[in-house]
């Protein structure tokens, strides 16, 4: 099959996902997707049952669970619940703005960072309204905070849970070698809120209705907690990460004794759609021997033990996650990362670089998109509005992130 139109169905399915719409295909991301995966085996580049093979079912089935336990969550209006809490410790709009900040990158390490991102912004933005604040400091952080946080464990983000299966990285070993560096991350991220907005936000205030925002911890959200829990013990005792998820989910449903159709409405089957599709197209593209060879011609240049191969690295990291997404850039590296060095640290180098790279810009990762989506009809957050904090807050996160990982792995 000639090379080059598999190229050609990558780089169109490229363009569909890297831009939100197309006027001449206006179909979206998981349609756009969709369309590579079916030309990739209409063009012979792989056959039906190689592009079965190539989805990557653990990772699905994690996304999935998540998706249910989340759902669950949302459900029985925990957000809200742990919202209350802060807003009853948080006296000023700063304590405001860094808790909320804190609070997604926390939640984003065990929840994903995309469903925390969805369920958090109409929170943010009800507070913000209620309480007269200016919401462009609240989303930026949490956006941002989220991404940073997701980098810590195997679960918190997509690309991660597909180096979770490519690599076999004990969830245990992982946390112990990603969660200091995400750690000086947010701390990193929040004080570079402090600077950027902490003089911009009111000295007090006052949140109007504050009684709506209040829900009690009842024995339906305990037992809840206490399941979600148990999944992360499962986690760090070393359980298989997508069947732990979905035994938890299924208690949950045992529990409820009631048909899940709601809770099955609330997963996002796009989202599951487009990276089942994702891993196909990779996967052709990888047939045609070109990834290996550009990645040989570079691999002098990229070795981790040398600071210049370091940066040069974690630089083609970013950029390359930028242009062609995160996840399809951890689907075409990670098979070549042995090459490299220690292999244990490549992996949580590229899970952490391609994670945080996402800040770059607005459109740099989902979670970004849905904390601007969720907010547009009573906020409209501007691309340079983000760019001028997203561009300095990942390449600052990159430096010490990345330093902490290379001293400690």
């Amino acid at each position: 099959m000639n090379n080059t139109i598999i190229c050609g169905v990558f780089a169109l399915t490229y363009v569909l996902i890297a831009s939100r719409r197309l006027s001449v295909i206006p179909i979206g991301r998981p349609a756009g997707a969709l369309l590579g995966a079916v030309l990739m085996v209409a063009v012979g580049a792989l056959t039906p049952e190689e592009s079965y093979r190539a989805v990557d079912g653990n990772t699905i089935l994690l996304l999935f669970g998540m998706m249910i336990l989340t759902a669950y969550l949302e459900r029985a209006d925990f957000f809200r619940w742990v919202t209350g809490k802060i807003l009853r410790m948080a006296r000023t709009p700063w304590r405001l703005l860094w808790s909320f900040s804190l609070l997604a990158g926390v939640l984003s390490a065990f929840l994903v960072n995309d469903t925390v991102c969805l369920f958090l912004t109409p929170v943010v933005v009800a507070v913000c309204t209620r309480a007269n604040l200016p919401m462009g400091p609240y989303l930026i952080g949490l956006a941002t905070c989220a991404n940073i946080g997701s980098a810590a464990t195997l679960v918190g983000n997509p690309q991660n849970m597909i180096i979770g299966s490519l690599s076999g990285y004990p969830f245990v070993d992982f946390i112990r070698a990603a969660g200091p560096a995400a750690c000086a991350g947010l701390a990193v991220n929040i004080l570079l809120l402090r600077l950027y907005y902490g003089r911009r936000l009111p000295a007090v205030f006052t949140l109007r209705e504050a009684e709506t925002l209040s829900v009690s911890l009842t024995p339906g959200l305990g037992f809840l907690l206490a399941v979600v829990g148990l999944v992360v013990a499962g986690f760090f005792s070393g359980l298989h990460l997508g069947f732990t998820t979905l035994a938890g989910a299924l208690v949950l449903i045992v529990a409820d004794r009631r048909e899940p159709r709601d809770i099955f409405a609330r997963v996002d089957w796009a989202l599951l759609v487009f990276f089942c599709c994702l891993f196909i197209v990779v996967e052709g593209l990888a047939g045609t021997g070109l990834v290996e060879k550009l990645w040989s011609d570079a691999l002098p240049f990229l070795s981790l033990s040398r600071p210049g191969g370091l940066a040069l690295f974690t630089g083609l990291m970013s950029l390359g996650s930028n242009l062609v997404s995160n996840v399809p850039m951890v689907l075409l590296i990670g098979p070549h990362l042995g090459e490299l060095g220690p292999e244990k640290a490549g992996w949580v180098l590229l899970a952490f670089t391609t994670t945080v790279a996402g800040n770059l810009t607005l459109i740099g990762s989902v979670a970004n998109i849905i904390v601007a989506e969720g907010a547009k009809s009573h906020y409209e957050l501007g691309f340079f509005e983000y760019l001028r904090f997203g561009f300095v807050s990942t390449l600052l996160v990159l430096a010490v992130g990345v330093t902490v990982i290379r001293l400690q792995v």
